[in-house]
């Protein structure tokens, strides 16, 4: 999951896991940047690495990278956790400051491995904004361009076919129904296609407003004489609403254009309501629902 910065890319994630759940699924959802912001939808405000089940079927964790490290080193040097890995942790910043993609790594194969070990029947991670993404669905290709003998020449591989299986991975991109969050989601896709072959799987359109009227209506909205002042402002507010519903076609229209026919779009409605994050997490559970059961 990825998006602009204030798409509400952790509010969608929160929401699809919850979803998941609901239709009986066992659910992992992973905080990468460890902002602690994945807690918030679910009235919580610590989150760790260790996944703790926050709702029924819904597990949520937080990446951190040195503890990622201290299982890889548990799981394929049979070290014990309680193992001191100082000069590990020394040897990684001095690696990953010379060699792209050492950290990414570390991330996404913790992501890979949770997959592949099958303790849940879905993990989606809530990754940073539209720049770091990359990078993370490329480290495979990264470390495999750098070392070409040993055990993570095997382990690159089998994470790479599962970054590029549809039936396994999909990038899920949130966007608003604006002008610059449309363009960059584009450009985002653009380049997850050209460097990592992982596939979409859905642009989320969130905010977007309520269609308030049909064609015709809109001409019979259009001709009312107003009279009096609360009938005024009112059709003032309807005005602007049609407005703004206008300009968000154009962008919805504008991003279906660029996009392949495979990937649907799948809109989310501006939340008018309760700003309880709990409750607003629940009104995008049913519209998701809504969408794709439509």
């Amino acid at each position: 999951m990825t998006g602009k910065g204030g798409t509400g890319k952790t509010t969608i994630a929160a929401a699809l896991a919850r979803l998941a759940a609901r239709r009986g699924k066992r659910v992992l959802l992973c905080e990468l940047d460890a902002t602690g912001d994945i807690a918030k939808p679910f009235d919580r405000t610590v989150v760790g690495f260790t996944p703790v089940e926050f709702e029924p079927g819904v597990h949520v964790m937080a990446m951190d990278t040195e503890k990622a490290m201290q299982e890889y080193v548990h799981l394929n040097l049979k070290m014990p956790f309680a193992f001191g890995l100082g000069p590990f942790a020394r040897a990684l910043d001095f690696v990953a400051n010379a060699a792209p993609g050492v950290r990414e790594i570390l991330t996404m194969g913790k992501l890979c491995w949770e997959v592949k070990r099958e303790n849940f029947d879905l993990v989606i991670a809530d990754a940073p904004s539209t720049g770091h993404i990359v990078s993370q669905l490329d480290s495979p290709n990264s470390i495999g361009e750098l070392i070409t003998v040993g055990p993570l020449v095997n382990q690159t591989a089998w994470m790479r076919e599962m970054l590029r299986d549809p039936t396994r991975t999909g990038v899920v991109a949130v966007a608003t129904p604006e002008e610059m969050p449309v363009q960059e989601t584009l450009d985002l896709l653009a380049r997850i296609d050209a460097r990592t072959q992982t596939p979409v799987a859905a642009v989320v359109m969130n905010r977007m407003y309520p269609e308030l009227f049909s064609r015709d209506d809109e001409l019979l909205f259009d001709d009312l004489e107003p009279h009096s002042d609360v009938a005024a402002r009112a059709k003032e507010a309807g005005a602007l609403g049609l407005a703004v519903r206008h300009q968000q076609a154009d962008q919805v229209e504008a991003l279906r254009a660029s996009l392949p026919p495979s990937v649907p779009v799948l809109f989310v409605p501006q939340s008018f309501g309760s700003v309880e994050a709990k409750a607003v997490g629940e009104e995008l559970v049913d519209a998701f629902a809504a969408e794709i059961d439509e």
